[in-house]
C-alpha cells in the first residue's frame, strides 16, 4: 500500500461546512474526486490535486529551505477523530493559501533542490526510500510544478484547502 499526499480545494463557506460537520467533508471529497477522474483536469483546473508518492520528499525539501506553510501536512486540524488514510486531515485557511502560492511561485525546483545530496534523504528515510538511482531528484520536479499551479489557482480563488495522506 502506498501512502499518497492529498488535497481538495474548498471555497470559505465550505471550509466553515467542513469545520462544523467534519464527515460532510469526506463525502465531498469522494464527489469531487469522482467527478475529476473522468475528466482529469490540470492542476491549475483541478478541486482535487494530488502528489501521490512524492510527498514525502517534498517535505523534506520544503523544511530543507524553511518554507513558511506546511503545504504537505497542513497547519489546522479538523475532524481529529478520523482517519482519512493515516491520520485525521488538515486544512490551510485562505490566506496561508495565498502565501504557500507566493512563495511556491518564488522558489523554483532547482532552488529547492539546492545542495540537497541523494543520501540525505535516504538517511532520513524520506519515502519512498528510492534516493540512491541516478536522477532520483528529478522525480520531483513535476509534482512540485503541479503543486505550485494547483496552490496559485486555488488562491486566486480566494480558496482554503484541505489536505491529508491516503
Amino acid at each position: 500500500m502506498s501512502m499518497i499526499g492529498e488535497y481538495l480545494r474548498v471555497t470559505p463557506a465550505e471550509l466553515g461546512r467542513v469545520i462544523r460537520e467534519p464527515e460532510w467533508a469526506w463525502d465531498l471529497v469522494e464527489e469531487v474526486r469522482d467527478a475529476e477522474e473522468e475528466t482529469q483536469p490540470a492542476p491549475a483546473e483541478a478541486r482535487h490535486f494530488s502528489t501521490y508518492k512524492a510527498w514525502d520528499m517534498l517535505r523534506f525539501l520544503l523544511a530543507y529551505v524553511e518554507f513558511p506553510v506546511n503545504v504537505i501536512q497542513g497547519e489546522e486540524p479538523f475532524a481529529e477523530d478520523e482517519d482519512w488514510g493515516y491520520g485525521p486531515p488538515r486544512y490551510l485557511r485562505p490566506e496561508r493559501v495565498k502565501l504557500a502560492a507566493e512563495a511556491l511561485r518564488a522558489t523554483s525546483y532547482d532552488q529547492l533542490l539546492g545542495d540537497v545530496d541523494p543520501a540525505e534523504l535516504t538517511n532520513a528515510e524520506v519515502y519512498p526510500l528510492r534516493w540512491g538511482e541516478p536522477g532520483a531528484l528529478e522525480w520531483g520536479r513535476h509534482w512540485y510544478d503541479d503543486l505550485t499551479q494547483f496552490f496559485e489557482a486555488a488562491a486566486e480563488a480566494e480558496d482554503a484547502v484541505l489536505v491529508w495522506l491516503d
